[in-house]
């Protein structure tokens, strides 16, 4: 599901909105920004190196796919982050794809902006709010769960 939300959000913004305009939706607080991100996250560039990225990327999301397949049957904040982390990554890595299939990578398309008072955080999407909100379920998990098995070697 997340990967169908990114990737419509993404053609809804890129069919509407021109590169580098701006549609406020609740005052200058949240904006529509289209952006494209041609680096890594939060802007941070590659510069020549977007093919190694993109090989990268395919691979850090075959990892988080088997750790999703194995931690299937666990505890579901476990494998409701996992999931929201790998459809996240699957959102972006289509974009990225297009470095195999052109020779012109524009980047990934960001749109959510966020700020005040002259202060914006970094353009950012549906995927990577996903992969975000995946890494605080897989946190919370580690850190408010009951572990038994620490409990018992501590005894």
């Amino acid at each position: 599901m997340v990967i169908i939300i990114d990737q419509a959000s993404k053609l809804w913004v890129k069919n509407n909105l021109p590169q580098w305009e701006s549609w406020n939706i609740l005052g200058s607080f949240l904006r529509f920004t289209h952006v494209k991100n041609p680096g890594i996250a939060f802007g941070i560039p590659v510069g020549n190196f977007t093919m190694i990225v993109a090989i990268l990327s395919i691979i850090a999301t075959i990892f988080i796919a088997y750790l999703h397949w194995q931690e299937r049957n666990n505890h579901p904040l476990i494998v409701i982050g996992l999931g929201l982390i790998l459809g996240g990554a699957i959102g972006n890595l289509i974009d990225r794809s297009s470095v195999f299939f052109t020779q012109h990578y524009t980047g990934v398309v960001d749109f959510i902006d966020i700020g005040t008072a002259g202060f914006r955080w970094y353009t950012f999407n549906i995927a990577d709010s996903a992969v975000t909100i995946g890494i605080i379920f897989y946190l919370m998990h580690s850190l408010f769960t009951n572990k038994p098995e620490l409990l018992e070697a501590n005894d």
